[in-house]
């Protein structure tokens, strides 16, 4: 027990000393500028058919539910939309929308510094006087904190309109009702604690990635642990910064 404990605040210590070295001060603008713009190209584009597809399901389901609670009530039905909305921009779209990309983007970071640090690219770099940890973590952070909040908006959106698609079309209610139901009772602070929820958790699963990947040690099974651990670690991370985002933000 006593050495997990000590492992975890190991981790913990190396990850600040890490974070430190990421966000010294660059050697070469312009070589930090295109690596940026090809993370948010592999981020953004890479990303959103995958997004878009669970987000609209996650909508759809959202609002059969709700609607199934509500069968037999005197609640109005177009609650329906105010619930779908809020539970969406509140909670669904940052949360599900980062641990998604936690899985596919985070491990692929891991794997790719991984790889680099096992085919002593990283040690060459270094060598030539290259800070690494920089040159190849703040790119992917910056890139994050800057295309998944606009992932998350897309996905909020279209989650929304998935709700609408699943009541709507089949007849549960009509365009009026649930369109009522999405302008009802708005609050703008919930958009920003999105936004707030969406640069937090960015920013964890790819520092926590790129951390499990840039210490890695060992051979491919090694390889594949650090990977594994990205998406763990990362989620963990993401999970227990909702909750404390959600005391601070909503008290």
């Amino acid at each position: 027990m006593s050495t997990m404990k000590f492992n975890i605040f190991h981790h913990i210590g190396k990850y600040i000393m890490f974070m430190r070295l990421v966000f010294s001060k660059p050697e070469r603008f312009s070589m930090y500028y295109r690596e940026t713009l090809r993370q948010m190209n592999d981020i953004g584009i890479g990303s959103l058919l995958i997004v878009a597809l669970i987000a609209i399901f996650i909508g759809a389901v959202t609002a059969v539910q709700f609607a199934y609670q509500l069968n037999g009530t005197l609640v109005p039905t177009y609650y329906i939309g105010y619930v779908v909305r809020d539970i969406t921009i509140i909670e669904l779209a940052p949360m599900l929308t980062c641990v998604v990309l936690a899985g596919k983007v985070g491990s692929n970071m891991a794997a790719e510094i991984g790889g680099m640090k096992q085919k002593e690219h990283i040690d060459a770099m270094e060598i030539m006087g290259v800070n690494t940890a920089a040159y190849l973590v703040l790119p992917k952070v910056l890139a994050a904190v800057v295309v998944i909040p606009m992932l998350v908006s897309i996905s909020a959106f279209v989650s929304i309109m998935g709700g609408y698609l699943s009541v709507v079309m089949t007849g549960y209610m009509t365009h009026e009702e649930y369109v009522l139901g999405t302008r009802s009772f708005f609050v703008d602070f919930n958009v920003v604690m999105m936004l707030i929820k969406a640069l937090v958790f960015s920013f964890i699963l790819t520092s926590v990635s790129c951390y499990q990947g840039y210490f890695v040690n060992g051979g491919s099974i090694e390889l594949g642990q650090a990977s594994t651990n990205a998406v763990v670690f990362s989620v963990i991370g993401i999970l227990m910064a909702d909750y404390f985002l959600a005391l601070i933000l909503t008290t």
